[in-house]
């Protein structure tokens, strides 16, 4: 209670220089009783009174001077920033902007600025006096004035004085310290409305706002026009030599020069720290031989002022030298044309890398990235590679430990390499954890780009999993997989080497995984050593079965299917295990139908039959990783330039089962989204999403150019999971569950192109009257997809009565500078909320007599079939239709029978269907009857539509 207080007390005081010279007694004193309050409730009592006495004085004492109403303004405004609410006083307080008296006018302003709402009434009365103060002659007055609007900041404040504003910054009769208000003024209303600034003769007279002789103007001035540049760089090109000229007469003063603006013998620091920043929103920044010499020339003076030694000892000396100095370099980096300035630049902070302040460590390291990848200071960087490497070992800071990596990252090329990655190896064993992850991607991007020797790159993906195997993302160790399998000459070595590292005692899964996809590959290129016999390697391989996720078993039986092909002797052994209990009653429904399936093909297919349904996986199409991909969109914005630009390699693969039966079993091992076996991807793609679930059926990928378009939002009526969407662009891959009443969705979106997708807004759209009917909760997503990345969205849905159309996501966002706008519909068709129901014959025809009792609960369709008659691939349709498929109670077998519940929010409608197929006359009749009618049409309109 006490903190508070002093708390509010504080704030008070430092925004009310009256209470300290005024004289106000009573308000002292007010603030003196809150202060020695006990409790809560004391403070609330003494509030309460105050208040009370207040709202008195205003009703009833006419004859309160300005001294008093300010001094009751004072305390409402004391009150208000304790926490408690104000709900009178308003008038009172604009009244006091028509004083004259500069105590009560900056009262009255303060409390406008802290309480006033933009939407209320009084706000016209305060334009009003504000306009007042604007066309006043007093300086004071018009600061007073300038300053409310920008604490304000309102659109209307904008549309208000948006033409009074800029008259008043470039009039040569207006004073210096008003002009400088005025400038702060228009940068916070331009940042409300963009439209305030007027172009033309204006422009240049802003610009030329930079030649004042009043620095406080001209630093004012540059934050303005540093944010007018951004908006329209072309316009304001004219700045450019106006700040060069002004940075030059900066660096070259002494500080007696600029004595009023000089911070610690520095003279004039912010701006000319906001001078460059203003110069780096131009490449190049000067295009005029004369104004470009002349820049570098500054930029040269102040990396020689940084070698001068220190006038002053003090902390704020460095401090401001170090500011421009970082600042130049940031200039010097962003040109990225002048060689010798680099290669400087980069000395200079060499020196800072062993410098003891921390701050200084940090943003050497961070510089040295960015000089890294420009050619001219690329060697010189390299030359700090001991300090750096000392610097990921034993800095005390993680985040400068964190920048060291970066910056190792950045710096590393063919020459050095394999020191670099050897040295981030050692370091990932004792590396924090917040960092090891992001060091995991970096060492397998930097061993794929480097690697001359792949059984060099193989050596370290296995020593990564091996060293921080729960910090290998999918990515990493898909990505071994893609690379041995595309070269024959480390297929032996790598089926080798990871035989061996599954020895080990303590084997992370991850290593578990690839070696089940190696072995399972290549196995045979290691069997005809006794030492790692077929059956060692399958023994080695089964005793980490048990000890694994199911995702990771479920690999694992694909791997011994393929044992079956590449070693008949040991077909026994496998079957014996596709047997046991555990896999053929697993709980877990992929493991149960992978081995049910696989020890039926095992049994039942010839050697041929096995060798070409189990051949082995071709090589992948080569293609640019994605592992850089994940690396920029876990930190996007600050990856150092180490493009994977060279050795381009496949993306990532889902299992090496994949020509198995063609069926959906294999498709659980990765993000759980299943591929159509129609949907070949962009050869082109670089996003994760596609290559997760890229063509995960036929083990091949497509090499067809031609641009992408899919969407059949029909084919989601019996499934839950697939690809929604894909074009050129994107694609939307969806993965959904239901439970009763509840759904869950959750939409993939991955980029596809090189560049990032801007402004990326997914939005609902409702047909008519539906949106009462199901409820929908939208989780937002980031604005920005990344090249190559993926981002999820979370959707929960509700069904909370029955309906007939399901809402569309409008996604819109920007390619290349263009709008974009797609327009999907949501797999959320009314049958998902089904739940299957068991019953007899007896029970089934009894409740389908009662429900056919009146034609309102029934709905028939009678239609041809579209495609040749299938009825086993009718009874899968059925069957993911969500209803229980009742065999054996039809007297006809061919016909369907099923039954099921739909819940919603407040009832449950049990719903019967029965198809009866004509093979002769390829026709099918299907009948649905239900406690509801448009219930029965809506189920007999869905299904009807999937024939």
């Amino acid at each position: 209670m006490e903190s508070e207080g002093v708390w509010g007390r504080n704030i008070v005081l430092a925004n009310m220089p009256a209470v300290r010279g005024d004289g106000m007694r009573g308000l002292a004193v007010f603030i003196s009783d809150i202060r020695n309050c006990k409790s809560k409730e004391a403070e609330i009592k003494r509030i309460n009174k105050e208040l009370a006495n207040i709202r008195s004085k205003f009703k009833g004492d006419k004859t309160l001077d300005g001294y008093q109403k300010k001094k009751y303004v004072c305390k409402l405004l004391f009150i208000f920033l304790l926490g408690h609410d104000i709900d009178f006083g308003h008038m009172e307080a604009v009244n006091l902007l028509s004083s004259n008296k500069y105590s009560e006018k900056q009262i009255g302003y303060l409390f406008i600025s802290v309480l006033v709402n933009t939407n209320s009434e009084l706000i016209k009365l305060i334009i009003q006096s504000i306009k007042n103060d604007l066309a006043s002659r007093n300086p004071i007055h018009v600061n007073l004035a300038l300053q409310c609007i920008a604490n304000i900041g309102s659109r209307e404040m904008a549309e208000a004085f948006g033409t009074e504003i800029p008259k008043l910054l470039v009039s040569g009769d207006t004073m210096d310290v008003v002009k400088q208000s005025a400038a702060l003024c228009l940068l916070r209303l331009f940042r409300t409305s963009q439209e305030i600034i007027p172009g033309g003769e204006w422009t240049s007279r802003i610009i030329h706002l930079l030649n004042d002789q009043h620095m406080g103007v001209v630093t004012a001035a540059t934050s303005l026009i540093d944010a007018l540049v951004k908006k329209n760089p072309e316009e304001y090109k004219g700045c450019v030599s106006l700040a060069v000229s002004r940075l030059s007469r900066i660096v070259t003063a002494s500080y007696t020069d600029l004595q009023d603006y000089t911070y610690y013998f520095v003279p004039a620091p912010w701006l000319s720290v906001k001078l460059l920043r203003l110069l780096q929103n131009y490449t190049p920044p000067a295009e005029d031989p004369g104004v470009r010499g002349r820049l570098n020339e500054c930029l040269e003076t102040i990396l020689n002022k940084a070698q001068e030694p220190p006038k002053s000892k003090k902390v704020q000396h460095s401090n401001a030298k170090n500011a421009v100095l970082f600042e130049a370099i940031s200039l010097i980096i962003h040109n990225d044309s002048e060689a010798n300035l680099l290669v400087r630049a980069c000395n200079q902070l060499g020196q800072f890398l062993s410098n003891r302040e921390t701050n200084l460590r940090y943003l050497a390291l961070e510089s040295m990235c960015h000089l890294a990848t420009s050619e001219f200071s690329h060697e010189a960087v390299k030359k700090h590679q001991e300090v750096v490497i000392l610097s990921m070992k034993m800095e005390k800071d993680v985040s400068v430990r964190q920048q060291a990596v970066d910056l190792l990252y950045a710096m590393c090329d063919k020459s050095n390499a394999e020191e670099i990655v050897q040295e981030m190896l050692n370091y990932l064993e004792t590396a924090d954890y917040s960092i090891r992850e992001e060091m995991v991607l970096k060492v397998a991007i930097l061993a794929e780009k480097y690697a001359t020797d792949y059984t060099w790159y193989v050596d370290v993906i296995l020593n990564l999993i091996r060293i921080a195997g729960d910090y290998v993302s999918e990515e990493v160790w898909y990505r071994v997989i893609q690379i041995v399998i595309n070269r024959d000459e480390v297929q032996g070595y790598a089926a080798k080497t990871v035989f061996e590292a599954l020895q080990a005692p303590a084997c992370h899964e991850n290593m578990v995984k690839v070696g089940g996809y190696i072995l399972g590959e290549f196995g045979n290129l290691i069997a005809g050593d006794q030492r790692s016999s077929p059956s060692v390697q399958f023994q080695l391989l089964h005793s980490k079965y048990h000890l694994c996720s199911p995702m990771t078993r479920a690999l694992l039986l694909s791997t011994y299917i393929k044992f079956i092909n590449l070693f008949p002797e040991i077909r026994t052994q496998v079957q014996e295990v596709f047997k046991q209990h555990s896999n053929l009653r697993s709980a877990d429904a992929e493991l149960q139908q992978r081995a049910s399936e696989y020890l039926q093909l095992s049994i039942i297919a010839s050697s041929d039959v096995l060798a070409t349904v189990l051949e082995e996986m071709p090589a992948f199409p080569e293609r640019e990783s994605s592992i850089l991909a994940v690396l920029k969109k876990k930190k996007p914005g600050r990856v150092p330039e180490n493009d994977i630009k060279e050795n381009k390699s496949p993306t990532p693969v889902t299992n090496h089962n994949n020509d198995v039966n063609n069926t959906s079993t294999v498709s659980g091992d990765l993000l759980g989204l299943s591929t159509p076996p129609t949907a070949q991807p962009n050869s082109g793609n670089t996003g994760v999403l596609l290559d997760v679930l890229g063509d995960i059926y036929g083990g091949k990928q497509s090499n067809n150019t031609q641009s992408v378009n899919m969407y059949n939002p029909k084919k989601f009526v019996c499934k839950n999971n697939g690809v929604l969407f894909e074009n050129d662009l994107i694609q939307i891959g969806v993965k959904s569950e239901f439970r009763q009443n509840l759904g869950r969705l959750g939409l993939f979106y991955g980029n596809k192109t090189s560049v990032p997708l801007q402004n990326f807004v997914p939005t609902l759209s409702w047909p008519d009257d539906q949106s009462s009917k199901l409820s929908i909760q939208m989780k937002p997503v980031e604005p920005v997809l990344e090249a190559g990345a993926q981002i999820q969205q979370m959707i929960n849905a509700e069904c909370v009565d029955d309906y007939t159309d399901a809402p569309s996501i409008v996604l819109s966002f920007l390619y290349s500078n263009a709008p974009q706008k797609i327009t999907i519909k949501l797999p959320l068709t009314i049958n998902k909320f089904f739940e299957p129901t068991e019953m007899n014959g007896e029970s089934f025809f009894a409740r389908w007599k009662n429900l056919g009792s009146t034609n309102q609960q029934r709905s028939q369709k009678i239609f041809r079939a579209s495609s040749p008659m299938d009825l086993q691939a009718a009874r899968t349709k059925i069957m993911g239709f969500g209803m229980q498929l009742l065999d054996g109670i039809d007297p006809n077998p061919d016909n369907f029978v099923c039954a099921g519940i739909i819940h919603m929010r407040s009832q449950q409608v049990g719903c019967l269907l029965r198809l009866e197929p004509n093979k002769s006359a390829q026709m099918y009749r299907l009948t649905v009857r239900s406690s509801k009618e448009s219930v029965s049409v809506e189920i007999c309109d869905l299904l009807a539509d999937q024939f």
